[in-house]
Formats: structure tokens, sequence, C-alpha cells
């Protein structure tokens, strides 16, 4: 195809003209050079009936010129609309080229295209809603609508399994879409074109039936209309006025046909008559409705007042059925202007209406209404750009529509993950549930899902649900199911670590009532209550045998009641929580993130350790200094369960340390310990906590360190002052 060739030039200045003719502001250059782009992208391409497949897009953006103008972006998004899809070029080449804006809107256009191509529509409402929550910019919408009826117009020239493929996808999802967007001409053609290719006998009958009795059919009509305009014209109706008669639509009689069982010959309400008042006045119609229920008697069951009422889609008009001549029901539509090119070009009409309207009305309560009353809540400085581009589609964007490996539709809350997938399709999926590809590409079970996604569950027999997931699933059948596992699992861990428990007492011959064992776990241990115990027992984050043989040498060897030890006890949890909450979590894989997590009480780890993560089951990493004695055996029973973690990086940032302290009671040792402490390095001392018993000094302090190298210095200067026995860290075992 040459682009100097006179019929390409003419083809663009006849669109533009369409362009200058229906909308309000036209980028001359912004559609001369959307036009170039696209020819030049299909120069190669034709379409199944031998015709340059640039055609199509031109086709479609005179559609979207001359039916459903909007604005002059939709139209060059038409030209551009298939280049990505069919070409060598890629969305990415129109952004650089045309903007974020034309890009976006070809690449969901593009999306649509793709799933419906991908997946058979089996739910044909889901698919509708699934749209919906795809689509940000209504011009995505306006663009299918008219790529999708140059595709009807055209339809012959496909295989016939092609055709009714797509023609019941028309049928089900785009003209009852249209419907929804008040394209009701739009809608109209959609689905008698559809009905062409599904039930083309059917459609033959009807519409020789409807040839056949057209010129009776016109005579009536005029028979009907004469009166009318005479009545108007007596009663000196002041605004202009057109009345004529209005096609029946094939699909419709048919489907009045099948709802009433009758033949063609047996419908009495064919003929359909439209009044269309130049007025901006209700008024006017009510007065057009009068003067008609004078003329031909009404039936009043058949009135609908869709004036004072409109539609969900903004179609207003008054609807009434008559008896015309010779008995014959007659459905007159009274409307105006305005309402007529409303109906005709939904939202492209709401627009060209916009201006002067100043009504800022009630909050929309839902998205049908949106369409309709969105365009009278726009303030007058609005410009046209700046409020197509904030006029977005928010209906069904609190809900996700997936795909199953076969194709199979899924409703999710929006937010889901491949978790809360995996347990929608069911719940052994969901506990088994060990990965996930989203589009073929395996992402982290947390991955936030999107509209149009495809999910394949990857599964394994020994996976189980780990207690971060509870974190970040959002539906409640994933948390319930998450949730009454790890109930279960707790209860076994609970359970094995009791026989655990009671097999090591059977072997030492050893007799201890539960009130004498929590006594013995608060004491001896650093747990508060059985429960933990048994736990750590089955965590074999506790040596059985070793705790046995302490509550043995207890047992021989009372010990002095130490209120003293209790209080240290407390005063070293405190510093540990302290400390650690200052850094805001631990770093996973080198990314900090809110991993579910927590802290080995075996080691007390704090920050300035060197520190080692193990995946458990239930309470996600546990955290232990990489110097713990419980790690050697960890590394034998799950070695591959260890992952590396560490502190996050505090930028120079001081982090909290503390050292405990003990010796013989002098005057002026405080004065020298605290002395020596902030000398180095200008160190800074948080908190002091000093007791003396019996002339034994016994303390701790809490101080600001840059590193576990500056800790080190100042607890080996400590320990040089005279008086001073043992210094330590706090949460260090002695």
């Amino acid at each position: 195809m040459d682009m100097r060739n006179g019929l390409y030039k003419k083809k663009l200045e006849d669109l533009l003209s369409n362009c200058k003719k229906n909308l309000k502001f036209v980028d001359e250059d912004l559609i001369r050079r959307a036009y170039d782009f696209s020819l030049n992208a299909h120069k190669k391409d034709f379409r199944a009936s031998g015709e340059p497949y640039f055609n199509h897009p031109y086709e479609v953006a005179m559609i979207v010129a001359k039916e459903i103008p909007l604005d002059d972006i939709s139209v060059a998004a038409a030209l551009l609309h298939d280049v990505a899809e069919d070409t060598d070029y890629e969305i990415d080449d129109i952004r650089k080229e045309f903007g974020d804006t034309i890009a976006d809107i070809v690449d969901g256009a593009t999306k649509i295209t793709d799933i419906f191509q991908s997946h058979e529509v089996t739910k044909a409402e889901s698919f509708r809603k699934m749209l919906l929550s795809m689509v940000k910019d209504v011009r995505v919408m306006l663009l299918k609508f008219a790529d999708r009826l140059h595709n009807m117009r055209t339809l012959e020239f496909l295989p016939e399994e092609k055709r009714g493929r797509i023609a019941q996808e028309t049928l089900d999802i785009y003209a009852p879409f249209a419907n929804r967007f008040g394209l009701a001409k739009l809608k109209w053609e959609l689905e008698d074109l559809a009905f062409k290719y599904l039930h083309p006998v059917e459609y033959e009958e009807i519409s020789k039936a409807l040839k056949a009795k057209r010129v009776a059919r016109e005579m009536y009509i005029k028979k009907f209309i004469g009166p009318l305009v005479k009545k108007l014209k007596e009663e000196h109706f002041a605004a202009p006025f057109e009345v004529i008669g209005r096609p029946k639509h094939i699909y419709s009689i048919y489907n009045k046909m099948k709802t009433r069982e009758k033949s063609i010959d047996d419908l009495h309400d064919l003929f359909a008559v439209r009044v269309i008042i130049d007025s901006d006045s209700n008024a006017d119609c009510y007065y057009v409705y009068g003067l008609i229920s004078d003329l031909y008697r009404p039936i009043p069951e058949k009135f609908k007042n869709y004036i004072a009422v409109p539609k969900q889609n903004g179609y207003q008009s008054i609807h009434t059925t008559v008896i015309g001549p010779e008995g014959k029901m007659v459905e007159v539509q009274i409307r105006t202007r305005k309402m007529h090119e409303i109906a005709e070009r939904g939202i492209a009409a709401h627009w060209k209406y916009k201006e002067g309207v100043s009504n800022l009305g009630a909050e929309i309560e839902s998205w049908v209404s949106l369409i309709r009353d969105i365009f009278e809540q726009a303030t007058e400085e609005s410009s046209p750009k700046q409020f197509i581009e904030n006029f977005k589609l928010n209906l069904y964007q609190d809900e996700i529509y997936v795909f199953t490996p076969k194709g199979d539709l899924k409703i999710l809350p929006k937010g889901s993950t491949p978790v809360d997938f995996a347990f929608e399709v069911h719940s052994n999926v969901g506990f088994h549930c060990i990965g996930a590809k989203v589009n073929g590409k395996i992402v982290p079970l947390n991955t936030e899902l999107k509209s149009g996604d495809q999910v394949e569950i990857i599964t394994s027999k020994t996976q189980k649900p780990s207690r971060d997931w509870e974190q970040f699933v959002i539906t409640n059948k994933a948390k319930s199911h998450i949730r009454k596992f790890l109930r279960e699992e707790l209860r076994k861990k609970l359970q094995d670590g009791k026989e655990g428990w009671e097999k090591v007492l059977k072997k030492r011959k050893l007799h201890i009532n539960e009130d004498d064992l929590i006594k013995f776990v608060q004491e001896l241990t650093i747990y508060k209550n059985l429960q933990d115990f048994y736990v750590a027992i089955t965590d074999s984050e506790i040596n059985v045998d070793e705790f046995a043989q302490k509550i043995e040498d207890r047992l021989k060897h009372p010990a002095p009641i130490d209120n003293k030890e209790s209080k240290k006890e407390n005063i070293i949890e405190k510093f540990i929580d302290t400390a650690r909450s200052l850094t805001g979590g631990i770093k996973l894989f080198g990314e900090k993130d809110n991993y579910l997590h927590s802290f080995a009480k075996c080691c007390n780890p704090i920050p300035g350790d060197k520190i080692i993560g193990v995946v458990t089951v239930g309470e996600g990493i546990k955290i232990h200094r990489k110097d713990c004695l419980n790690i050697s055996d960890i590394k034998k029973k799950i070695g591959e369960k260890l992952v590396e973690v560490s502190w996050p990086a505090t930028d120079g940032i001081e982090f909290a340390a503390g050292i405990l302290i003990s010796g013989d009671d002098r005057p002026g040792l405080l004065n020298d310990v605290t002395h020596v402490i902030s000398s180095y390095q200008n160190t800074n001392i948080r908190a002091v906590n000093i007791e003396v018993y019996d002339q034994i000094f016994d303390g701790s302090i809490i101080i600001n360190v840059k590193n576990i190298d500056h800790l080190n210095r100042i607890i080996e200067k400590i320990k040089k002052i005279e008086g001073i026995k043992e210094v330590t860290r706090l949460g260090e075992k002695r």
C-alpha cells in the first residue's frame, strides 16, 4: 500500500470530516499521525475477505467518529487498536509515539481480545462483570463496541465455526453491554447481526415476512401518523417535531414469537411510531401523549413513564401502546431530541449535552447511574480532556474474575492471592498448595491477582499451611481452613510434646503433678505455661532429658526463693522486646518485609547478633543466634529449612544493647562504671537499674551502641574496674 495513494488520502479526509462534524474538539495532527502509523503497520496484512487489513481499523475509527462519537483520543485509539496484537509493533511503541492515554486504551482493548480468544464464554454474566472489573477507561469499551460492530458487519467472510462463536459472544456479552451503556441503536444492530448467523433459517423467515408486508405496513403507519400531525398543527403545538415509523427489529420479533408462542402473522404489535420533539421541556412530551390518548384508545397496562423514572442506563422516553385504525395495536414512543440522541448514542450524547449543566445532584448510587449522572456532576470548568481522563468505570472493582487452567471462571474479592484461589477450587488444593503460576509464570503465594489472570496451583502431598498464609489471604474460606488446620496442628504438637515428656518421666520413674511441673517450667525454663513447654519439646527447642535431670537435682537440693533473680528475668525480657521492636523486623533474602517470625527463647537473639532463620510449620520463621547450641541439632534434623536472615540496615543509627554487672559494692563504683561507658565514644546511657544485697553490687545498664564491636569494647573496659566480678550482655545466658 502506498501511503501517497489518492484513495488513502481521501479516506483520511473523510475521517477528519466526520470528526469535525461530530466532535467538540479535533486534534487533526493526532488523527493524521495515528492514521499513518496504522496504515504503515498493517501494510503487509490482509483480512479473510482479501481486502487490506487496514480497512478494519479505519472502519472502526469511522464508527467511533460517526456512530458513538466521544473525542479524538477514541478515534486515534480505534485506528491503532490492532497494531500491538497483529503487527511487529508493541504497546511500548504506541506509548512512545502517542503517550500513556492512547497506549492504555489500546492495551485494555487488546487484553479483552486475548481473554475472549483464550476462553470460551460459558457464563455470560460473569464475563460481563469480569470486563467491568478490568476496564478503567470508558473509551476501552466504546472501542470494543465499534470493533465488534464492524466484525459483525463483515462476519460472512469467516469460517462457519468461527462465525458462530463470535455471534454467540456478541449476543451474550456485547449487545447487553451496549444496552447498559445506553447505546440502543448499536445494541439492536448487534443483536440482529448475531441472530442472522446463529439462527439463519428463522432470521430469513422473519426477514421475508417483514419485507412482504413492508408496503402495507408503511401505508398503515402513514394512516396512523396523519391524524396525529393534523391534530398537533390544529392545537398550534409550538415546538418543531418529527413523527416517524420505527421498524421493529428482527431479534425482538423472534423473542416475542418465542415468548408468546405465536407466528409473525399472529403478532399484533409490529407497528411502532416515534415522536421526537425539538424541545427541552418534558411538559411537551406529556402534552403530545395527551393528544395521542384523545385520538386513539390507550392500553393502560402498557404505559411506561421513563421520563419521570429513567432506566438505569439513562434512557428517557414515554412509552404507550394504543389501538389504532383497523383495531391494530401501535407502540408509540415520545421523547425530546436530547432524549433521542442519548438513547441512540449513550455516553457520547451525554457528553455532547454536558455543557451548561450545573446540577450537582446526589451521589451516584451505582455504576449504571454513573453513565448518566456523572456528566451532570462535572463542573463547567472541566475541559473535555480532563473530564474524560477522570471518567472511570467502577462497577465490580471490588471483585476479580480469574480462570482455572481449564478455563473455568472463579469470582474472588479484590486483593485475593493464589492461596485464596486454591481454597476456592477445593480445600485439599489449598492445604497442599506449594506454589502458583499466573499466566504461565511462577509467582510468590502472596501475589495479588488481577481480573483476567489464569491461575495454576502447584501442589505437594507433603505441603502444609503456614501461619504466615493467614496474614495475606483475604477470603473467609481460606482464613477459616487455615485457622482450623493451625489449631489442629497445635493440638497435635501439644499431644506429641506431652507424650514425649511422659515417656521421659516413665523412663526416669519420676512422679510430678501438673502444678509442680508448671512451677519447674517457670523456674527452670523461659516458658510461661505447659502449652509452650510441650510445643517446645515437639519443636526440639528443649532437651527433655536435661530438663528432667534438672528437676531431679532440684528435688534433691531445693533452691532458695530468690526474688532478685525473678526481677532480673523481667528486666531481661523487657529489654529484649524493646531492642527488637526498634529494628522494625528482619530481612529475609536481603529484603525487609513483614515476614511472620518469632525469636527462639533458647538463645534470645537481639540486634547486633549474627542470626539465622529456621522455617517452622505454624510459626513462620524462628530466629536463632548463629552460635546457638541448638542450631547444630536443627541442622541435622531439618537442614534444608534453614534460611539466611539479618537485622535491617541501620544506616548509622545506633541500636539498644544491655549489660548485666555484678561485683563487690564500694563507694563510687556506680560512678566509675558510668564514667567508663560515657567516656568511650560518647556512648549514651539510656537506663540504669542497680540493687545491692549484702554488699553485693548487682544491676543492669542499657546503652546505645553502633555495632557489636562497640558493645564488646565497653564490656571489656567495665571488667577492668575494681570490684567488678562479672559482666555479660543482657539476654545472654550466664
